[in-house]
């Protein structure tokens, strides 16, 4: 699927242009991008603590002059896989959706991480699926940034002589998704919005705005795909979540109409075609959001209710 190996670091996708890829893409193991032009420099997310996020910026500047000193970073979204690190950053312009912004202020915060995982011992099964998804990470010392700069719908920015494009696509995956693109690079930077290889994770929706995300990356002239979790991807890879999206929205319809609950509608549903995706316990989570579009419930999702429910799905070692 992909001329680029899933290997930890720094891909150069060409004209300056870069993928920072964390295998295996499960759980807080997310990519990043860098962009440059010059001596002018844009990152694309930071990484889910401060180690991971300097070990990051400190490969960047060792294989990149341009990257001594980020100028702009772009955040597709607020899961903090994408933001924690960006106190790094800070003399940067911080770039994002109006909606990522506000979310990122009242989301879940690096703090509440950080006791979770200081509880999870005590917590019986729930603590086991915390410690497996969150242990490998130090929420610890992490001050929130947000960004600096916000825009709504679309804009274009430019880095150097290269002009970008961010589309905003959210409510999806989370409440306000962007996708940036380098249009003469044919490259975009889906964030979230894209999972190769594992179960993708709505926890905002509706699944109508994630169908059509798919459709907006499908529609672009681009070669050179990298996704928020898992190997750098073509548009193969698009329709392969777009496919999984709308099986998943289909098969939770018919159980809805039929008066099944999320948990039995999550453990009746056929994950057959998907068996080799890693995190099929995401799947309590988009029937869960399925289920609130299709009833018209407007109640934020409960995260911590639907961590709970997701723990005896979970396949861990």
């Amino acid at each position: 699927m992909s001329k680029w190996q899933y290997t930890q670091g720094l891909h150069e996708l060409g004209n300056s242009t870069y993928a920072y890829l964390q295998p295996d893409g499960s759980w807080g193991w997310s990519n990043a991008g860098l962009i440059t032009d010059g001596d002018a420099s844009l990152l694309v997310d930071t990484l889910f603590d401060l180690k991971l996020t300097q070990d990051m910026l400190d490969t960047m500047r060792r294989l990149v002059p341009a990257a001594s000193h980020i100028d702009m970073v772009v955040n597709t979204h607020a899961n903090g896989d994408h933001c924690y690190g960006n106190q790094l950053v800070a003399d940067a312009q911080i770039i994002a959706s109006q909606k990522t912004a506000d979310e990122m202020v009242e989301g879940i915060q690096a703090t509440q991480m950080a006791t979770m995982l200081r509880q999870a011992p005590h917590m019986g099964p729930l603590g086991k699926f915390i410690i497996h998804a969150f242990g490998p990470f130090d929420f610890e010392n992490i001050t929130l940034t947000p960004p600096n700069k916000t825009f709504e719908g679309e804009t274009t920015i430019r880095v150097g002589n290269k002009n970008l494009q961010l589309f905003e696509v959210g409510p999806a995956h989370t409440r306000g998704d962007t996708l940036v693109y380098l249009p003469d690079e044919r490259v975009v930077f889906t964030g979230d919005i894209l999972f190769i290889g594992s179960h993708p994770i709505m926890w905002e929706g509706p699944t109508s705005n994630w169908l059509r995300a798919c459709d907006r990356i499908l529609a672009l002239d681009v070669e050179t795909i990298v996704p928020g979790h898992g190997p750098v991807t073509n548009k193969q890879g698009v329709a392969d979540v777009k496919e999984y999206l709308q099986y998943i929205y289909d098969e939770a319809h018919k159980r809805y109409n039929a008066g099944m609950s999320v948990l039995d509608a999550a453990q009746d549903i056929p994950l057959d075609r998907y068996a080799s995706w890693s995190d099929g316990e995401r799947i309590v989570v988009n029937i869960a959001t399925i289920y609130r579009e299709l009833s018209g419930d407007q109640t934020p999702p409960h995260h911590a209710n639907l961590f709970a429910q997701m723990a005896p799905f979970a396949q861990m070692s």
